[in-house]
């Protein structure tokens, strides 16, 4: 595996080792000690996994204090546009993000550490998405960030993958999430 490092320190894109012929291909999505030899070792207790058709968006989510969790985020099936906000406050990036394409042709893996806000918005119908986390969800401990906050101004790509911001399908619970200001008061 090799790790690549984002404009974010510790928030890594990760390319794992393909092993492809003439049946298909083969990789390793999670090894505990080849993730310790790069310098990553959280140990992973729950696994999740989300079906969505194209135009799909989901978050920016996060768990807040103890329950803050650390994710590794993949894609199976289909393609998503992955959006990371650096909520650390101490951080020189600190509402700063990175967005990047994952997709089941590059396999690329994200690993998000704790103090970051996670979204998506999927490409593809049918899109399949992976991410395994280090800590237990608690619904009492959720936050989110409105995906559209004019602060963060995160550019969703929506011209290039030929999309319209009123044709985005988002739940009613992102609808109402805080802007990235209401975050920084209640901190």
């Amino acid at each position: 595996m090799i790790t690549i490092e984002t404009k974010i320190k510790n928030l890594l894109l990760i390319e794992p080792k393909i092993f492809e012929d003439s049946r298909g291909f083969f990789m390793e999505s999670y090894n505990y000690n080849t993730f310790k030899e790069l310098g990553i070792d959280n140990i992973f207790v729950q696994d999740n996994f989300s079906k969505s058709s194209k135009g799909v968006l989901r978050g920016l989510h996060f768990q807040k204090d103890e329950y803050a969790q650390t994710k590794l985020v993949y894609v199976l099936r289909g393609a998503v546009l992955d959006v990371t906000v650096d909520l650390r406050k101490n951080s020189e990036t600190f509402g700063k993000y990175v967005a990047v394409e994952l997709n089941e042709k590059n396999k690329k893996m994200l690993f998000i550490p704790k103090g970051f806000a996670h979204g998506f918005l999927t490409l593809e119908d049918d899109t399949e998405f992976v991410y395994k986390c280090d800590n237990f969800y608690n619904p009492k401990s959720e936050v989110g960030l409105i995906w559209n906050d004019l602060d963060l101004n995160i550019d969703w790509n929506l011209k290039k993958y030929n999309m319209k911001e009123e044709e985005l399908i988002i739940s009613e619970k992102d609808k109402k999430n805080i802007t990235f200001k209401e975050y920084r008061r209640a901190k």
